[in-house]
């Protein structure tokens, strides 16, 4: 399904099919550190302003659970289970801390049991709050501000203010890249796939910021100067939380569709927005997780705004469609996709509820389902034209 024709886009494939990856081990061998990030709402400036690697966890080429058994059940989120076990097999011993925040109970146990068994050098719980307002930005800003202090004790750096405000500016950069070639996928004939920009938002997430950047206005380039992609059977507009695998979209896109535009933990809510530059750097990048980015799920009072963002993406991007995903035992997404799906009907606009397993292992039902949804797609463009 691969339209692109770059080098830096084949960097970013191999370090999306992998844990680790060259610039990841060249940052280790020159004395950096590593620290992973469970989940989001962990600002990542922080870690960068340490002069260390702020690390997006994933459980990618997991080929089982067996040893994460012993304490997550098959109840428990298989996002959690593969993590765990990756971890109980020290595939992702290069990490040198471990950071997570209270997003959801089987997230919280996750870290509970790291902790325990694993025993990372560093471990650090940011407490999230589910509201947002003036007093939650206060309070939020409160524990970043441990945070940072954490990371100074412990790696005997210094996170100066003046640090924290490059930093900002560097991953507003890469913001303002991946938005600039978001811009492209609006286009009637999108020089990138739905597949291909989710191996290029996942490399952002396991290599130095710097690189990335330049590497990613190659990619740039590279797709402006590429003919394209038409002849697809419809647009679709990709829903969910913590998609990273590109081999998911490629399913989808393999029955004919096109995936232009996505409201994913790592694609459109994570770059919708830049932090603020000015002024109090951790009060900015707190007011950005609560208030600037577009509101996650967790987030009480906000399911409307949320649920229009995703029709908004719908018209900007020109689709046809919305596909939303969620893992069989995510309670809130299980909930985000029932609701998100009253409201698109609402806007008349066709709506496919998938659930998959963290790890894709059976594609035939998935495929199936697309097609099926592409028969009703056609009939709701009849019945407009009628």
């Amino acid at each position: 399904m691969a339209i692109i024709n770059s080098e830096a886009f084949r960097e970013f494939e191999n370090d999306a099919k992998t844990l680790s990856n060259p610039a990841l081990e060249d940052f280790r061998k020159k004395g950096g550190k590593v620290i992973g990030l469970m989940y989001h709402f962990i600002p990542e400036e922080i870690i960068t302003a340490g002069g260390m690697l702020p690390y997006r966890m994933r459980a990618t080429g997991s080929k089982g659970t067996e040893m994460s058994d012993s304490c997550f059940t098959q109840i428990n989120c298989s996002l959690v289970r593969h993590f765990y076990d990756s971890g109980l097999k020290g595939r992702m011993a290069f990490l040198d801390g471990v950071v997570s925040v209270n997003n959801c109970d089987h997230i919280r146990r996750l870290y509970d049991n790291w902790k325990w068994k694993i025993k990372t050098p560093y471990m650090h719980f940011l407490c999230f709050p589910k509201k947002t307002g003036k007093e939650q930005v206060k309070w939020y800003r409160e524990q970043l501000e441990g945070f940072r202090k954490s990371l100074e004790e412990t790696f005997k750096v210094r996170i100066t203010d003046e640090k924290l405000h490059d930093a900002i500016k560097l991953h507003n950069e890469t913001r303002r890249l991946q938005r600039e070639l978001y811009e492209l996928r609006k286009g009637d004939v999108p020089p990138i796939t739905g597949a291909e920009t989710l191996s290029t938002m996942v490399a952002a997430t396991c290599m130095p910021r710097d690189r990335y950047n330049t590497l990613l206005k190659q990619l740039i380039q590279d797709c402006k100067a590429s003919k394209g992609r038409n002849g697809y059977k419809a647009r679709i507009v990709l829903f969910g939380g913590e998609i990273d695998d590109p081999k998911f979209v490629d399913t989808i896109e393999s029955q004919g569709v096109l995936v232009v535009g996505d409201v994913l933990g790592y694609g459109s809510r994570a770059i919708a927005a830049n932090v603020d530059e000015t002024g109090d750097p951790l009060e900015a990048l707190s007011r950005y997780q609560l208030v600037d980015r577009p509101a996650d799920v967790r987030i009480f009072g906000t399911s409307f705004d949320r649920n229009e963002y995703v029709v908004k993406t719908v018209k900007e991007f020109k689709g046809d469609g919305v596909i939303s995903v969620r893992l069989p035992q995510c309670d809130l997404y299980g909930i985000e996709q029932t609701t998100l799906s009253f409201h698109l009907k609402k806007n008349r606009i066709p709506h496919l509820g998938l659930e998959t397993e963290y790890v894709l292992e059976s594609t035939g039902q998935i495929k199936t389902r697309v097609q099926a949804f592409l028969e009703s797609i056609s009939e709701a463009r009849h019945d407009r034209n009628e």
